[in-house]
């Protein structure tokens, strides 16, 4: 165990002294970062905002309350939802819906607008992060609200055919003597003048009442939204920051082997009491654990200059563990890709790009076109970001964690038994 200790802290001592190098590892993929993260922060902008979900649940079930459903629906503004009750709340709670509105029975019901009732027929709940716009939807509720009485009272036949039914209600209800009175009182002659005109009808009949001026009575509810997807776009594009600099990593260690053996040191190296294990399993470790240094710098970072959540802790260093061991293995199998430094550093270098490019390197897994996820299912770097996000913000939980880190585990095993039968067979 000493002569692997020793060994790949050479190779750590190496790589420090590289400043270049360094700058690769730990420079660049920071620099990856903060500029991807800049462009992705301006996306969020209210410029072109489209039309808002919102989840109506219709319990009242009138041709009121459908009409008034159907007028919301018909607006650019809003794009309805039609789920259950407790669905509703769950969408606004997801953030997949900007509010949710419950109709209550009774909405629809031409008694109660005629007798002026306060009871609450509208039950609204809104994402707290999206406040700004609960005065613009409950503009558009009133709207609506207001377009179906026009519509009701509109016809001379509808109003008289409404005043018959308020008057039969009356003595069917239990409305106390007072304001049963009153109702008759107004309604009678209403009627009558109605027999004999069609115009003034609901001015006089708003002033007389009071309750259809006023509107429905709605009800707010406290949403409390759960927190899903990413907070920021630094959450977003320092997962792959980390992989950039892992690709950085194992090409730099890649070269190492192959300068190794052009400049004698490994000959020098296997005439020293230690074996080729020996000199394999330090090369391993050193890169083991500079990718594991370097994801924790960028890591921290994140987390201290831009508020990068970290909620499991376990299933972070997880993940970073085994994209560790992915990539120490790639680097093995690349540093056997050539004889030359120049073969490898190419070699190397087109075929992690390629990854980088198909994994959600460049463009971020999130965005990616169904087919191009489908792609990406090859590329380890894809796999690695997935277990980072899932440990970041995608709130993964221990089962679907397993996938991304056996997959990442497994590559790097076999891809560096593969480079170690290569190289003996080259050596």
């Amino acid at each position: 165990m000493i002569p692997v200790l020793v060994l790949a802290f050479k190779d750590l001592k190496l790589i420090y002294r590289d400043k270049f190098g360094l700058f690769w590892l730990l420079v660049f993929p920071l620099l990856m970062a903060l500029f991807f993260g800049s462009i992705f922060s301006g996306m969020g902008g209210s410029g072109g905002r489209s039309a808002m979900p919102v989840a109506i649940v219709d319990q009242d079930q009138t041709d009121f309350s459908k009409a008034f459903v159907d007028h919301l629906d018909s607006s650019t503004a809003v794009r309805v939802l039609r789920p259950g009750a407790d669905s509703a709340r769950l969408l606004v709670r997801k953030g997949k819906a900007v509010a949710f509105l419950i109709v209550k029975p009774g909405f629809g019901s031409w008694q109660r607008m005629f007798s002026g009732d306060t009871a609450t027929t509208l039950i609204t709940g809104m994402d707290p992060s999206r406040q700004a716009e609960s005065g613009y939807l409950r503009g558009l509720i009133m709207e609506a609200w207001f377009a179906q009485l026009q519509g009701l009272f509109g016809n001379a036949s509808n109003r008289r055919a409404l005043i018959s039914k308020t008057l039969e209600s009356i003595e069917s209800r239990d409305t106390p003597s007072d304001q049963a009175r009153a109702l008759k009182n107004f309604l009678g002659p209403l009627d009558t003048f109605l027999a004999q005109s069609d115009t003034g009808v609901l001015k006089s009949q708003s002033a007389g009442t009071g309750g259809l001026t006023k509107g429905p009575r709605i009800a707010r509810e406290e949403i409390f939204r759960e927190q899903a997807g990413p907070r920021s776009s630094w959450e977003i594009t320092f997962p792959q920051a980390i992989l950039w600099a892992l690709i950085g990593c194992s090409a730099a260690f890649a070269i190492t082997v192959v300068n190794e053996r052009t400049r004698g040191t490994l000959m020098r190296l296997r005439l020293a009491p230690i074996t080729r294990g020996h000199i394999l399993a330090g090369k391993g470790a050193a890169c083991f654990l500079t990718a594991v240094l370097v994801c924790l710098f960028l890591i921290t970072f994140a987390k201290l200059i831009f508020g990068v959540r970290t909620p499991d802790v376990l299933s972070l260093a997880l993940a970073i563990v085994c994209t560790a061991v992915c990539f120490t293995g790639l680097m093995m199998f690349i540093s056997v890709m050539g004889k030359t430094e120049q073969a490898v550093a190419g070699a190397g270098w087109a075929i992690l790009l390629v990854f980088s490019m198909t994994g959600g390197g460049m463009v971020p897994l999130m965005i990616m076109p169904k087919w191009m996820v489908t792609i990406s299912h090859f590329s380890p770097v894809k796999w690695g970001i997935y277990s980072l996000e899932g440990a970041i913000w995608r709130g993964f939980s221990a089962g679907e964690m397993l996938l991304p880190l056996a997959v990442l585990t497994g590559i790097g095993l076999v891809a560096f038994t593969l480079g170690v039968m290569i190289f003996r067979k080259t050596d």
